[in-house]
């Protein structure tokens, strides 16, 4: 496998107390009734404009809702310092597989999310992830998933070949995103979406744990700890 694609929310980071937070704090502002928890993660890997116009039933993309919900969200993260409740942590066994896979040989990793460049380069700091992803494609970069522009921007910028490169999230938007982009579409159990629907979709692969994935895509990964996976 020359790259491995990871999506951030619902994959790598556990968001969901915060994301919905920001997104019924944002209507109650707008005087709009959010929908649910089920169809507040349903939108989590789209770009911020587009998850928050599906979300609200709107006709076009409401900048003004989009604006009111990066001062909430910016302003709950800041909060999450004192509130643990807020936290983004990462899911089990995401810090040490990638640490094991950033020391194989020949493989490179990247990052393909709905956030943000800022929001990305956020996450990537707080958990001390400078210099490991070859890679960073954002919302201010390419269109929103399910569009394949972020997967081909990663090809291009890494060299990468298609049918040696995966594709790691935990939403439709990501499998759809990756079998558009021809590379091999992997879900994850613990995400935002039923897995079920990931499967019907074309996901190649299911983890069931993060610590999986060299296994599932023919690699030797040696933990920290020293354990071979």
């Amino acid at each position: 496998m020359d790259l491995i694609i990871f999506d951030l929310d619902g994959t790598l980071i556990n968001s969901e107390a915060i994301l919905l937070a920001a997104q019924v704090e944002t209507f109650a502002r707008h005087g709009l009734v959010h929908p649910g928890r089920e169809a507040g993660l349903g939108v989590v890997g789209l770009t911020l404009d587009i998850a928050l116009m599906r979300l609200g039933g709107l006709p076009a993309p409401d900048a003004a809702l989009a604006e009111t919900y990066k001062q909430v969200f910016g302003a709950m993260r800041q909060q999450a310092q004192i509130d643990s409740a807020l936290d983004e942590p990462l899911f089990p066994g995401v810090a040490e597989t990638l640490a094991a896979l950033a020391e194989t040989p020949g493989v490179k990793l990247g990052i393909a999310t709905g956030k943000s460049r800022r929001g990305a380069d956020y996450i990537i700091a707080r958990h001390g992830w400078e210099g490991l992803f070859a890679t960073v494609q954002t919302a201010d970069d390419a269109p929103s998933k399910p569009h394949p522009g972020m997967i081909l921007r990663a090809l291009a910028e890494t060299g990468a070949a298609p049918q040696r490169t995966a594709m790691v999230g935990d939403a439709s938007f990501d499998i759809e995103m990756a079998r558009a982009a021809g590379v091999v579409p992997v879900a994850v159990s613990w995400g935002f979406q039923p897995v079920a629907h990931l499967v019907a979709l074309g996901a190649r692969h299911v983890l069931d744990n993060f610590p999986e994935l060299p296994g599932v895509l023919g690699l030797r990964a040696t933990l920290a700890a020293g354990e071979r996976v």
